[in-house]
């Protein structure tokens, strides 16, 4: 254990820190930064962790626009065969986000108390869980895609050429799995820079691939839809070797060594269990938005357009917010590790009052220019008026929203991932789809019901959640 354990909290968190500016802060995020978070000032320790996530994630949404529309050059049977594995892709991303979630917060934990060796054993341990869980994807999607794919109600022209591109995503899922596991170690152990920059290299290879490996050039032939599929193969698997290649050279913070290659049931076992909630937490939230399209679906198609097109907009929007809202996570694992329980709360009530100043400014501008952002994507003026509906009453809970997202990600970085799970099984299931089912048809309120109830139950869920944080128990929560 770090003997920094028994420094006074108060302490850690006054430390005098020397003068920053702006872009030498900006330059040491994009760098990777080996300070301590347990020990740095915690506004500095968030910009640190947040720029590199919050760019992560906004290279990863330029990826699946871009990957969309060269797939859209070959046709709507193709873009439907993207959406349709899709489908069975959330599975996974449940899988791996949730599994993710967990080791963030194990290898926060083993930082924050000075035991690398014992994060570097507790990695090797997430990559091998990782590897196995995506085995039955990978035999499914190998040995039966045309299956999958009928199942799903596909047209001919993807039962004949799109099963090629199942195969290919499922087949190589690990890749994908891969990514997430090691990224979430990298943001465990607070470096989040190279998270970042194993992205920009996948992603970046990937856009370059699509069009060369979809519609061929030189000697490299037209390959269709397949082609985009091996393109994010191959720009997966080059983040994948690159990640393994800097945990086994060693980053910042973190190293896997010879000695740790090796099957360790005891660590495996407390993955498993911290791992449990944080996938409940991503299956209650797919299929809640798979329920509440249902019922928009019942209002025609340009209700489903507009809803998506704002959801869109509403999850490129909120990317900021939730980078902070990820470093919320790696701080409050490492200082609950260090012994600085009160330096790990304060980090969410700083984190999330700057979140929510962002959200106050998004709400703003959705209140005025939302017809302005949905008529980036659409020129159908019902569809217009929809999306703008959506992204206005949804900005009405957006304040709340800013401190749900934190003290989510605090239980999260604590390991308590059971916790927002049940929270959300209640909220979700059992108040959200209800309620939108009830304003929409029950009461005649049409999709604008369905909005209603969004914005109602994610205000509840909000303040239930951050009412539950303040009363502390998740800083007990040992893993």
């Amino acid at each position: 254990m770090n003997t920094d354990n028994n420094l006074n909290t108060e302490n850690s968190i006054d430390l005098p820190a020397p003068p920053q500016s702006i872009w030498s802060a900006l330059k040491e995020a994009l760098k990777g930064s080996e300070a301590d978070y347990t020990k740095i000032g915690i506004n500095k320790a968030i910009f640190l962790l947040s720029v590199p996530m919050i760019l992560e994630l906004v290279l990863e949404s330029v990826f699946a626009v871009v990957d969309i529309y060269f797939v859209g050059g070959l046709g709507a049977s193709a873009i439907a065969t993207v959406g349709l594995t899709e489908t069975y892709l959330f599975i996974l991303y449940s899988i791996a986000m949730g599994l993710s979630m967990a080791v963030t917060a194990i290898i926060a934990r083993r930082i924050g108390e000075g035991e690398r060796l014992e994060a570097g054993k507790s990695a090797f341990q997430a990559i091998l869980v990782g590897s196995i869980a995506s085995l039955p994807f990978a035999l499914l999607g190998l040995f039966y895609s045309k299956e999958l794919m009928q199942i799903m109600g596909a047209d001919e022209w993807t039962l004949t050429h799109g099963t090629a591109y199942t195969k290919w995503m499922l087949g190589g899922n690990i890749v994908i799995v891969l990514i997430f596991v090691i990224n979430a170690i990298f943001r465990g152990a607070g470096d989040a820079a190279i998270a970042m920059r194993v992205l920009w290299i996948s992603n970046g290879l990937n856009i370059i691939l699509d069009p060369l490996f979809i519609y061929g050039w030189g000697p490299i032939p037209a390959m269709g839809i397949e082609g985009a599929a091996i393109a994010t193969n191959v720009g997966r698997a080059v983040g994948v070797f690159i990640q393994l290649l800097m945990l086994w050279k060693g980053g910042k913070h973190i190293r896997i060594l010879r000695s740790h290659i090796k099957m360790d049931w005891q660590v495996i076992s407390v993955i498993l269990k911290a791992s449990i909630g944080g996938i409940g937490q991503m299956i209650v939230a797919m299929t809640t938005w798979i329920f509440l399209m249902r019922i928009i679906a019942e209002f025609g198609s340009q209700a489903v357009a507009g809803s998506t097109i704002a959801l869109r907009i509403m999850m490129f929007t909120m990317m900021p917010a939730w980078g902070m809202s990820n470093a919320v996570a790696t701080l409050v694992g490492q200082n609950l590790g260090a012994g600085h329980p009160d330096r790990a709360e304060r980090s969410v009530w700083v984190t999330g009052f700057w979140n929510m100043i962002f959200l106050i400014l998004v709400s703003i501008f959705y209140l005025f220019y939302s017809e302005n952002l949905i008529q980036l994507f659409s020129n159908d003026l019902e569809v217009i008026r929809i999306g703008a509906s959506w992204l206005k009453i949804i900005s009405y809970s957006y304040f709340v929203y800013a401190w749900w997202m934190v003290a989510t990600q605090a239980f999260n970085g604590s390991g308590d991932t059971l916790t927002p799970t049940k929270i959300n099984l209640v909220f979700f299931w059992m108040i959200q789809i209800p309620l939108a089912f009830t304003l929409s048809k029950g009461l005649n309120f049409g999709y604008i019901g369905v909005f209603w109830a969004i914005m109602i139950s994610e205000t509840l869920v909000g303040l239930f959640t951050f009412w539950l944080f303040t009363k502390g128990k998740w800083k007990t929560n040992s893993i």
